[in-house]
């Protein structure tokens, strides 16, 4: 038998376009089932006009500074004017402003093009480089600021109202997700339980979740689920968590503004933190997330059967009663309901005597040899 992962059992959503495959890859060695349905697509505009001219403008008409947002802007910014062969007049004149970085990762990109950043933002915010512009006084400046896919023209207007002359320059645009179904299924998974995370990476791809639930009417129980924690909503950084901060939602952001760190937090909170267990008559009996692992094989339970097992997990061995256990069955209106989701757990397990009966009490978990008395 395959060693299970620490995420062996947990389903988790991906909502990202731009390097889904990473995050995807990384989920999957721990063990996860991914559910990936990006809510938006990039449209590269290498091939677009406007930016090519916009290039030209650039290169006839120098820039004193030149805000850098995002990594994958700005190299697309190269290879595009590299298309029309304008890569070297761009450079050359990049070398000549000073180059402001949104981050690190904005730096990285600057200094793979050989150029070196004048300066960079710790908070990895546009609002700080405004703010140190500001400070080192731009009134005459002329200012290039490319931008990204939820930039905020009031910063631009704020350098304006200073006396700087601002240039927005557009690398790549936001388009529709390339498979409105799958989201719409998605957001249903999520609303229901049937995933344990979903990760976003971009501000613009978890606005774009919220508007399809608000189309598909499944808003308010989208909400719901990611108000109550039942589901995990992992955010790269606060920038991409803004749309639900906004709602006063409290998403899950790692210290470091990584996707290795968002992966690691993700993965550390469906484990550790929420993991329960207890040894069993057939071996350790492991819930984390919305998984269940017995004696290190995952256990394909759907979510009434998952929540029964959970219930009697916590309950350490003891008897759980069936009115509590209809309590943990959303939608169960009778005792008859917890009867028949025990059957369906008990084969779905296929160790019937792991859930024992006990007579005008309820149901517990055997946790003692097989063939003790109950």
């Amino acid at each position: 038998m395959t060693k299970p992962g620490p995420l062996s059992g947990c389903t988790i959503a991906v909502t990202a376009h731009r390097r889904a495959e990473d995050l995807i890859a990384s989920f999957e060695r721990r063990g996860a089932k991914v559910v990936h349905a990006p809510t938006l697509q990039i449209v590269p505009a290498a091939d677009d006009q406007p930016l090519l001219e916009a290039t030209r403008r650039v290169i006839a008409n120098p820039p004193d500074d030149v805000v850098v947002t995002t990594a994958v802007g700005f190299r697309g910014w190269i290879e595009a004017a590299d298309t029309v062969g304008l890569a070297a007049d761009l450079l050359s004149t990049l070398e000549q402003s000073r180059l402001l970085a949104r981050g690190p990762k904005a730096r990285g990109a600057i200094r793979a093009a050989g150029l070196v950043e004048h300066w960079s933002a710790r908070s990895e915010t546009t609002a700080e480089v405004v703010e140190w512009l500001r400070d080192q006084g731009v009134e005459g400046r002329k200012i290039v600021v490319q931008l990204h896919g939820l930039s905020d023209p009031a910063l631009q207007d704020e350098l304006r109202s200073v006396g700087a002359s601002v240039r927005g320059l557009e690398v790549y645009r936001w388009g529709p997700a390339p498979d409105p179904a799958a989201v719409e299924r998605m957001i249903g998974q999520i609303c229901s339980g049937g995933v344990d995370a979903v990760v976003h990476t971009s501000a613009p791809g978890a606005q774009a979740m919220l508007d399809a639930a608000s189309l598909t009417g499944q808003y308010d129980a989208l909400v719901s689920a990611l108000r109550t924690g039942r589901v995990l909503n992992g955010c790269v950084g606060p920038i991409t968590a803004a749309p639900f901060v906004a709602l006063g939602l409290e998403p899950l952001v790692p210290d470091r503004f990584r996707l290795g760190a968002l992966i690691r937090i993700v993965t550390d909170r469906l484990t550790d933190d929420n993991a329960r267990s207890i040894e069993t008559a057939f071996g350790q009996l492991v819930i984390r997330g919305g998984a269940a692992v017995l004696d290190g094989e995952v256990l394909p339970l759907g979510p009434g059967p998952r929540a029964v097992l959970a219930a009697l997990v916590a309950a350490g061995g003891d008897v759980v009663s069936r009115p509590d256990l209809l309590a943990v069955l959303p939608g169960a209106e009778d005792v008859h309901a917890v009867e028949v989701t025990v059957n369906r757990l008990r084969t779905a397990v296929g160790r019937p005597e792991l859930v024992r009966t006990v007579v005008r009490r309820g149901y517990r978990l055997a946790v003692e040899p097989v063939g003790a008395a109950t």
